[in-house]
């Protein structure tokens, strides 16, 4: 699905080339105000289930450490855990779902990344 908007937070002026983008794809510019996260719900949602899930029960103890730590709870919030604002799919399901339902545009969703903190699933 193409997005119809934009929110950011901090500086009001949109980048060039954000502006750009935005303006030659139909697309609004909403800023979001400084201590107004609830203007940005989606967002929040994740950096608090982030925070609660990972950051707050995990001690890391190099950089590499932190990444395969994150780079294991991403994978289990996009493939493995079914979130209840998406019907009880995984994101992962719900993409696929998305991309062979009829009328999805082709390359409306973003692609995704090569995730090469797990190339056969999580471990520790």
């Amino acid at each position: 699905m193409l997005r119809d908007r934009i929110h950011q937070q901090g500086d009001p002026e949109p980048k060039v080339r954000e502006a750009k983008w935005a303006n030659e794809n139909s697309v609004a510019w909403h800023y979001i105000d400084p201590g107004k996260p609830q203007q940005n719900g989606y967002i929040e949602s994740v950096n608090g289930s982030l925070r609660d899930e990972c950051l707050n029960e995990e001690r890391c103890d190099s950089l590499d450490d932190a990444r395969r730590k994150l780079g294991l709870w991403r994978y289990d919030y996009n493939h493995v855990r079914p979130h209840s604002s998406l019907g009880n799919k995984t994101p992962a399901e719900a993409r696929r779902a998305l991309e062979q339902s009829e009328g999805s545009a082709h390359g409306a969703l973003a692609q995704a990344q090569n995730d090469d903190c797990h190339p056969q699933g999580p471990s520790l």
